[in-house]
């Protein structure tokens, strides 16, 4: 089976269809009336797996962040990708918005991770620990720190994806992820998250992994 049909095969039998509650999010699932457009979550999934589509190759590495912010996948059904990015014509990705309101959402953590990598794209893939959205009890745009529940059940579906992959290097972005990682016995080398002041250590340190990745057939990957 090629990647790319092994990957959405686990998006359908293991993400899409996870019940909400009213604590986590899924998107991909469900629609709130007073925020989302009416179609949202299939506008969600098309622009996931029109994500998916844009790899041509394998990529080299897998990035793994915690989970969804508010404003970035949340409404573009992209990791760390919001919709502004996904309507701006220069970006690699294309796609609906699903939000309501004049304009489309912009997450300051999307926005520096790809002036960061997008030199890099294709030979990355991100992906979340957890890939729904975890919000505090009556507030949906807020965000909270998965549980342990929450991170078992997604770690179980990253350890079938990376089965699927085949990365040559994962990145851990954030301690977080690093922690649920390492559970599921898989290595990975950490990178600060750029929220919260870690905006010029994340850069810095994703130079020296941009300048690998572009190198002629970086770590036997062609």
């Amino acid at each position: 089976m090629h990647w790319l049909d092994g990957f959405r095969d686990v998006l359908e039998t293991d993400v899409f269809g996870r019940s909400s509650s009213d604590v986590l999010f899924n998107m991909y699932r469900d629609a709130q009336p007073d925020l989302d457009v009416p179609d949202a979550p299939e506008r969600r999934r098309a622009n996931l797996l029109g994500y998916l589509a844009s790899y041509r190759e394998r990529p080299v590495c897998l990035i793994v962040g915690e989970a969804p912010g508010p404003w970035g996948c949340r409404y573009s059904g992209v990791p760390i990708t919001d919709e502004a990015q996904l309507l701006d014509p220069t970006f690699p990705l294309t796609g609906t918005r699903t939000s309501l309101g004049d304009d489309p959402l912009r997450e300051y953590s999307a926005g520096i991770f790809w002036r960061a990598l997008l030199p890099a794209y294709p030979r990355f893939l991100f992906w979340n620990t957890v890939p729904w959205h975890p919000h505090k009890r009556g507030a949906p745009l807020s965000i909270r720190t998965p549980t342990t529940g929450e991170v078992r059940e997604g770690t179980a579906i990253l350890a079938r994806l990376c089965e699927v992959v085949r990365p040559a290097e994962i990145l851990a972005l954030g301690r977080k992820a690093e922690g649920a990682l390492r559970v599921i016995g898989l290595n990975a080398t950490y990178v600060r998250h750029p929220s919260q002041g870690g905006a010029r250590l994340f850069t810095e340190s994703m130079h020296s992994h941009v300048e690998s990745w572009l190198s002629p057939n970086p770590n036997g990957h062609g």
